[in-house]
C-alpha cells in the first residue's frame, strides 16, 4: 500500500511512518522541512496546504492509496487567542488541502486515517465517554473548539472508508507528554494537582500503532468502523492514582501537592495551558471492545513499568 502521511515529523506521525516502513509499505512524508529530520526509509515531500497542485500527485498510484492526517500545531502552548486560532487553522488549513487533493483523484482513496483527540469533550468531569456519547455543540475554545472543526474539515474526503481516530494522551518514551507528567514528580511536587479528581485517559504508543494500522485496514482480525474510534486504555485514572503511580516508578516516596493557584503560574513560566492538568475526560472505547480489541498494556502501572524501564 501507498500510505500518505501529513504531520510525520510529529511523535507519531514518525512511530508510524517507521513501523509503515519496515512492512515493506510505500510510505510519504508529507513535511513543510524536508530534510530536517529524515524519516529512514520514507519519501519526503515538501508540502504547503496553499499549494495543492505542487504535491498533490502523491496520492497518484496504481495500487491502494491511503492518507493519514496527522497535521497540525503542537497543543502545549499558552490558550491564547492567537494560538487557539493558530491551532485550529493548521488542523482545518492541512485537512482542507488533503480533502482538495483527494478530490483530484479519479477514484477515491481506499482508506482515510484521520487524527482527532479526546479533547472534543472538553472538561466532561465524571461523566463515562464512549463512542455512543452526542458529539459536544460548544465547549472550551482550545479544545471542543478546535476539534469540532477539524473533524468537520475531512468529512468530505473522496475516501472510501474513513476512521476517525479520537486520541487520548499517548505515552511514549520519545515524546513530551510524559516528561512533562515526571517533573513535578522529580521536582518534589508529585502529589495531586489541584483537587486531584480529575480523569486521565491515556494510551500506550505500542496500542495506538496497532489501532492505527487497524485503521489502515493491514490487521486482518479487527475492522475498524467508517466513523469516530476512541484511541484510550481501558482503565483510565484519576489525577491522585496517576501522580501516586508515577512517584512509585520513579522512587519518590512523597510529593507535595501542586494548588491550582501554583499550576497556574508556573505554567506561565512554561508556556504551557494550565488547563491541560486542570481537565479531564473518562474516555474509553466501546467500538474497540466490541471487536475483541485486546491491550497489550491495559494499566498505567504496566505502560509505565515499559516505558520508564
Amino acid at each position: 500500500m501507498k500510505i500518505v502521511i501529513s504531520g510525520a515529523s510529529g511523535s507519531l506521525g514518525r512511530a508510524l511512518a517507521g513501523s509503515l516502513v519496515r512492512d515493506g509499505h510505500e510510505v510519504v512524508a508529507l513535511t513543510r522541512t524536508p530534510g530536517r529530520a529524515p524519516i529512514r526509509g520514507a519519501l519526503e515531500v515538501g508540502w504547503d496546504p496553499a499549494d495543492v497542485p505542487a504535491w498533490a500527485h502523491v496520492l497518484e498510484s496504481d495500487g491502494e492509496v491511503a492518507v493519514v492526517n496527522l497535521a497540525g500545531k503542537p497543543v502545549d502552548c499558552r490558550p491564547t487567542e492567537q494560538n487557539i486560532r493558530e491551532l485550529r487553522d493548521s488542523r482545518v488549513r492541512a485537512t482542507d488541502a488533503l480533502v482538495t487533493a483527494s478530490e483530484r483523484r479519479d477514484r477515491a482513496v481506499d482508506h482515510w486515517v484521520q487524527a482527532s483527540t479526546t479533547a472534543i469533550y472538553g472538561d466532561a468531569g465524571d461523566e463515562r465517554i464512549t463512542e455512543r456519547t452526542p458529539d459536544p455543540s460548544h465547549g472550551l475554545p482550545q479544545m471542543t473548539g478546535i476539534v469540532l472543526p477539524w473533524e468537520e474539515a475531512s468529512r468530505s474526503a473522496n475516501a472510501s472508508h474513513r476512521v476517525t481516530l479520537r486520541t487520548s494522551i499517548v505515552l511514549d518514551r520519545r515524546t513530551p507528554a510524559l516528561d512533562r507528567l515526571l517533573l513535578p514528580a522529580r521536582l518534589g511536587f508529585g502529589g495531586r494537582i489541584a483537587g486531584g479528581m480529575q480523569w486521565f485517559s491515556w494510551i500506550h504508543i505500542y496500542d495506538w500503532l496497532r489501532i492505527a494500522r487497524a485503521a489502515l485496514g493491514l490487521d486482518p482480525s479487527l475492522t475498524l468502523p467508517d466513523a469516530p474510534v476512541i484511541a484510550a486504555a481501558p482503565e483510565p485514572m484519576r489525577n491522585t492514582e496517576l501522580m501516586s503511580a508515577l512517584r512509585e516508578r520513579i522512587g519518590v516516596p512523597f510529593g507535595l501537592p501542586t494548588p491550582e493557584f501554583l499550576l497556574r503560574l508556573a505554567s506561565v513560566g512554561l508556556r504551557t495551558d494550565p488547563l491541560l492538568a486542570l481537565t479531564g475526560r473518562h474516555t474509553t472505547s466501546s467500538v474497540l471492545a466490541e471487536r475483541g480489541f485486546v491491550f497489550r498494556y491495559p494499566t498505567l502501572g504496566v505502560a509505565l513499568d515499559d516505558l520508564l524501564r
